[in-house]
């Protein structure tokens, strides 16, 4: 049997991962358009920290799922 609760917070975790997988390679996307800029670098760091918990998140909420379903 399903584990509703914590299926439902797997479930968040992808949710907020989902946004993420968008938005940072957008803004590695935008520091390498602007390189003339003096923010380059801590933009392009923002960017693959953001790429990093966006890949965190997936997997946490893969292995939330994965112990909803299958049980411990």
């Amino acid at each position: 049997m399903t584990d509703r609760q914590v299926l439902n917070k797997g479930i968040g975790y992808m949710a907020w991962a989902l946004p993420l997988l968008f938005i940072g390679p957008s803004v590695i996307y935008n520091a390498f358009i602007n390189k003339q800029n003096i923010w380059h670098y801590l933009v392009l760091a923002l960017g693959i920290a953001i790429c990093f918990i966006a890949v965190y998140l997936v997997f946490k909420g893969l292995n939330t799922i994965m112990k909803s379903l299958f049980g411990k």
